[in-house]
């Protein structure tokens, strides 16, 4: 699949893909960020804590959630050629262990210099969402650079 160049997106156009969050995937995250935060990895912390009872347990990073984003502008829209300028991110809810989310972005605006604005969101297997923010990328201009 290749990516879109600025010509070809649609104000209007949406992605999404969806991912189940292991407690590899927590790890993972860990370990390339070094977030060792103990409401992540530490299950006797997240059980016995008073952040961790008011969080339900154990819970993911917020930028693991917010990084299925970077999914969205490197592979779907715009896709391959894409370069990730910015994103805000508003995390509303805690995601669990098993929770699966679905990646979300819809094109807002195209802009200047080959930037689209986009509303973004992940939404859990319940139907709340659990982060929602905007993201800028910058879109190829030439098909030869989506391929």
């Amino acid at each position: 699949m290749r990516g879109k160049t600025y010509d070809e997106i649609v104000v209007g156009e949406k992605a999404s893909f969806s991912k189940t969050v292991t407690e590899a995937d927590i790890h993972s995250f860990s370990a390339v960020t070094a977030d060792f935060n103990p409401i992540h990895v530490d299950e006797v912390y997240a059980t016995t804590s008073s952040l961790g009872k008011k969080m339900g347990g154990r819970i993911a990073q917020g930028m693991l959630s917010a990084s299925l984003f970077s999914t969205l502008v490197g592979m779907y829209i715009p896709g391959k050629g894409a370069l990730y300028v910015s994103q805000s991110c508003y995390f509303k809810r805690p995601v669990k262990i098993g929770d699966t989310l679905r990646a979300e972005c819809e094109v807002m605006e195209k802009m200047e210099k080959n930037r689209i604005r986009m509303a973004t969101r992940c939404i859990n297997q319940n139907g709340d969402i659990v982060v929602e923010g905007e993201a800028i990328a910058i879109a190829a201009k030439h098909v030869e650079d989506t391929l």
